[in-house]
């Protein structure tokens, strides 16, 4: 019996790649007022016959003072309205929002996310310096916010910027304490820092031993009902996505044409990671962006969306069956 590892087909849509943080590790950003922001008539030409089912609307932060910071949302919204019109699920993470932004977004999203990436304020002495939403209360209050409005959440750590194995759990047991409380974190993403082509400043790799230690220790510290994720093309060598599966990841979170925060590491194809997994008896199944226990805390419109995806994975999944059984 093979054990199921999960990945959602994904499409990213980028509203604007403008950004007023500066993150010293950044390979993601340009600089406010230098981009031309995604028009819809565009969006909508990307979305065409895509073979996807989550559309990740990523984004650059829009200063929440800033003159642009409403128009900013309302193409988010648009974007996952449009998103849900072409016949897709939106998935939104853009940074941290307010609370009625959140609400708002709420109504054509089926999940949304937010790294915490790491709760030490002592990132903000160097490669958050310039960073002033990665300061940890504003980010931990997003996952507060989430679980009020009864949102499906995603979260994450960045590992190899600075931290210790301490911040680590520090992080991990914050994120516990507030799914025992609401119950609406889905996946942790570990993701391990790689050294991108456009950063401003030169740092070490996240190395194996340690992206492998740090499955270990989110497996024993969060709760079973969170999955822990892995993204596949930033981890060095088949031998380490093994060993973090082996460690509890189930988990290789969205993989589509692009990795828009780390372009300079492509994905693999699906028959090479299907081939990889099943060295060691794993498979590869796709899923959705929303996990079926939260269906119910969806908009009556999206769980209908939702209700039909599901019905067409069975449908793939029996027909592989049959084929595998027919062979």
């Amino acid at each position: 019996m093979s054990l199921t590892i999960t990945y959602s087909p994904a499409y990213t849509l980028v509203p604007t790649y403008e950004c007023f943080n500066q993150c010293s590790y950044c390979n993601f950003r340009v600089q406010p007022g230098s981009d031309i922001w995604l028009s819809l008539p565009r969006a909508r030409a990307m979305l065409q016959e895509l073979d996807a089912i989550e559309i990740l609307i990523l984004s650059g932060e829009v200063h929440p003072k800033s003159s642009r910071r409403r128009t900013w949302l309302d193409r988010i919204y648009d974007l996952c309205h449009l998103a849900i019109a072409e016949g897709f699920l939106p998935h939104t993470n853009v940074g941290p929002l307010s609370f009625e932004e959140m609400k708002r977004l709420k109504q054509v999203n089926v999940s949304m996310g937010l790294m915490l990436e790491q709760l030490t304020p002592t990132l903000l002495d160097n490669v958050h310096h310039h960073a002033p939403s990665k300061r940890p209360a504003v980010r931990l209050e997003q996952l507060m916010w989430a679980g009020q409005l009864q949102i499906p959440f995603t979260t994450g750590l960045l590992l190899g910027i600075g931290e210790t194995e301490t911040d680590w759990e520090e992080t991990l047991v914050a994120i516990s304490t507030l799914h025992n409380q609401y119950g609406h974190i889905q996946e942790v993403i570990l993701q391990p820092h790689q050294p991108g082509e456009r950063q401003t400043q030169l740092a070490l790799p996240c190395d194996d031993n340690m992206l492998i230690r740090a499955v270990h220790i989110t497996r024993q510290i969060l709760p079973e009902d969170i999955t822990i994720q892995i993204p596949p093309n930033l981890v060095q060598s088949t031998q380490t996505l093994l060993a973090c599966l082996k460690a509890g990841a189930r988990d290789l979170g969205g993989i589509g044409p692009l990795d828009e925060v780390n372009p300079t590491y492509h994905h693999k194809t699906l028959s090479t990671l299907t081939a990889q997994l099943q060295t060691q008896n794993y498979s590869l199944t796709p899923r959705l962006p929303v996990y079926s226990q939260y269906d119910s805390w969806l908009p009556a419109n999206l769980q209908q969306k939702v209700q039909s995806w599901r019905t067409r994975l069975d449908s793939r999944k029996t027909l592989n069956i049959q084929r595998n059984c027919e062979a």
